[in-house]
């Protein structure tokens, strides 16, 4: 049987993949050499048998169709293989899904402990600070205690904080010193009367914030004098007083209430103008002298506009004649005993007469520019001063909160009286500024004004005398 290689190489490989068996086809094609023997041996000793059929070797197609046969056995194998390799797959899949799940929740579970448990440090840090702004306020309700209560309460605290007896014991000493101060007593003692004299008498106190006195040379009320002293502040009280002083209790009690003996207090007078720029500081008087120089400008303002306008209608009626009669000269010498800003522009009309009409409406704008000057003298001047008053009132405000804001930082805000400097040149200075600026702008704008009409008015007059001239010309001609 003839084999070819190709066959014989394809199916050592089969039997390679088989695992070293031989295939049964070519252990067909392979006969052995016993058999041959021993078929010669039996040939010489048997009859001659006739030959056996010849064993067909299989076709490459039959190969092939095994060899497709068994991969398709393989593939089979593979695919059970592979289904059962992704169902593992699935289910460890599927495992760690759940794996995941759960830690996930375990982190979430953590993160939610986590974010309680910085609230409850916050809350911790909020009670600590508290507790501490606590033992504070304490600490210095019983240092304030020791100085106000005086001998009634002597705490010994050292360096503990108070406790609940101790709190207990502060409260029981300033009701007992609420009590006795609260108390009304007569005693004998001195006080000065209004007109600075010391007298001897009996003295009833309402508690520790109210006096009366009462002698023979006076009685009434009593105000602190300094220094623990009192004196009598109001004469009107003294039935009042009598009666306190015998025990009676009368349904209407006139009081001066006091918080100190120690400092004297004074009846508040009137306060004055000056007083008021006083309490301005620098700033104040600088406002107010230059109101003042804004005041004299107004004046001497109005009295330079109420010269010229009163003069106009006279210089006209003056000169009337002269020019319809074509007396130039007369009409000159009657201006030159006028003073003031229509007699000259006038006066130069009256010059150039004999001049054509545009040329000498042109001089006489010239000579009404001129004599602007003198209409608006000092009058931008005073509108400067309304406008730099309220500047500087704005500068003392400033200067005065800087003021305050100094005193705040050096002394604190416990005494009202040291603020006030700074807050009194505060206000006062804007107080001045707008009562200087609001007049100043008022008639600075009115004297402008009147300023301009009397503009008008010269060059409505100008205009007359110049029509009168032409007038008295075309009369002359024609009566010629």
């Amino acid at each position: 049987m003839k084999v070819s290689i190709r066959t014989v190489l394809m199916l050592l490989g089969l039997a390679l993949a088989h695992g070293g068996t031989m295939p049964a086809a070519m252990a067909q094609d392979a006969p052995s050499d016993a058999p041959s023997n021993e078929a010669g041996s039996d040939a010489a000793a048997a009859p001659a048998q006739p030959p056996a059929p010849e064993v067909q070797a299989p076709s490459l197609e039959q190969a092939y169709q095994r060899e497709f046969a068994f991969l398709q056995g393989q593939n089979a194998d593979l695919e059970r293989r592979l289904a059962r390799l992704e169902e593992r797959m699935a289910a460890e899949q599927q495992q760690l899904e759940g794996e995941i799940r759960a830690l996930e929740a375990e982190v979430v579970n953590m993160g939610g402990t986590a974010d309680r448990l910085e609230d409850r440090v916050f809350e911790s840090e909020l009670a600590v600070d508290t507790a501490r702004e606590n033992t504070d306020l304490l600490a210095s309700t019983f240092l304030q205690a020791d100085f106000t209560l005086e001998e009634a309460y002597s705490p010994e605290l050292g360096d503990r904080a108070p406790d609940a007896d101790d709190v207990s014991g502060l409260f029981g000493a300033a009701l007992s010193a609420l009590r006795e101060a609260g108390a009304v007593r007569i005693e004998d003692g001195e006080y000065f009367l209004t007109d600075g004299a010391r007298v001897d008498g009996r003295i009833v106190h309402v508690g520790a914030i109210a006096a009366y006195g009462v002698s023979e040379r006076g009685s009434g009320a009593l105000a602190p004098a300094g220094d623990g002293g009192l004196k009598l502040w109001n004469e009107d009280t003294a039935e009042t007083a009598r009666a306190l002083a015998s025990g009676a209790q009368p349904e209407t009690l006139p009081i001066f209430i006091y918080e100190s003996t120690a400092t004297e207090v004074e009846k508040k007078g009137v306060k004055g103008v000056f007083d008021v720029i006083r309490s301005g500081g620098v700033i104040g008087w600088i406002i107010f002298f230059l109101g003042l120089l804004g005041l004299g400008l107004v004046i001497l303002r109005t009295v330079f506009l109420q010269r010229a306008s009163a003069s106009t209608s006279k210089i006209i009626d003056a000169v009337g004649g002269h020019v319809r009669r074509g007396d130039t000269d007369a009409a000159l010498d009657v201006l030159k005993r006028k003073k003031g800003s229509t007699s000259r522009v006038v006066a130069s009309a009256i010059r150039n007469l004999d001049r054509d009409r545009e040329h000498l409406e042109d001089i006489v704008s010239e000579s009404i520019l001129h004599e602007s000057a003198h209409l608006n003298r000092f009058g931008a001047f005073i509108m400067v001063i309304a406008a730099v008053s309220p500047l500087l009132g704005l500068l003392g405000t400033v200067t005065g909160m800087i003021s305050t804001f100094d005193v705040i930082t050096e002394f604190g805000t416990g005494d009202p009286k040291l603020l006030s400097g700074g807050i009194s040149i505060a206000l006062v200075t804007t107080e001045l500024g707008l009562i200087v600026a609001i007049p100043m702008l008022v008639f600075g704008n009115l004297l402008s004004g009147w300023a301009e009409g009397i503009k008008d008015d010269m060059e409505k007059a100008t205009l007359r005398v110049i029509n009168q001239y032409y007038e008295g010309r075309a009369r002359g001609a024609s009566g010629a």
